[in-house]
């Protein structure tokens, strides 16, 4: 009997691969739409599982909804939505369904992962996903962020959190993610009047 025991691959002794739900997500044979956070952005990405290696066909960061007009923070839930709708929209043409990959995160109620799978869906695109878990449109607009906003200005908080943020954005933040999330589906061709898991 051999001494040498099989050393697990890298990823998994680094925690940074579940090899067995990523197993489970590959045997569908449908894109993932993998979704990640950073100090400063979200990034979604939709990726193809391909014999020999995925493939990677589609990467969206919240830093390109400037182009759009967004001027709130590039990390919050609102952000989160509003990349998932954006790379829903670029990549409906070659995509109808996929499944959610969510990495080594813990499924959390209302998480900004959540927020960008709910922005994708509504862009057109199929993805199984729970709608208990999803984000209500009411956070997905930013209000929890407007209500702790005014609430610092009031009672005149010192805070570095807004320090370089235009006052008049967060004072009415829902009215600018509307705004942006309507110039997006405008310039990309989707229906503005739909979304919000509707």
């Amino acid at each position: 009997m051999s001494l040498l025991k099989r050393m697990p691959p890298k990823r998994r002794r680094l925690g940074l691969t579940d090899y067995r739900k990523r197993l489970k997500l590959v045997k569908s044979g449908l894109p993932r739409l993998v979704v990640r956070k950073t100090n400063k952005h979200i990034i979604v990405q939709v990726i193809k599982p391909k014999f020999g290696g995925d493939e990677t066909i589609l990467t969206v960061t919240s830093k390109k909804l400037r182009e759009f007009g967004w001027k709130a923070s590039l990390k919050n839930t609102p952000a989160a939505y509003l990349t998932g709708l954006l790379a829903g929209l670029l990549i409906k043409s070659k995509v109808d369904k996929a499944v959610l990959d969510i990495g080594l995160h813990r499924p959390s109620k209302e998480s900004k992962v959540f927020a960008a799978a709910l922005g994708f869906k509504d862009s057109g695109i199929e993805i199984p996903v729970g709608e208990e878990i999803l984000p209500d449109e009411d956070r997905i607009k930013g209000a929890h962020i407007s209500s702790y906003y005014k609430s610092l200005k009031e009672s005149g908080a010192e805070t570095i959190q807004f320090s370089k943020s235009d006052e008049s954005v967060y004072m009415n933040l829902e009215a600018h993610f509307e705004e942006v999330k309507n110039r997006i589906l405008r310039e990309l061709g989707g229906d503005e009047s739909g979304g919000m898991g509707s």
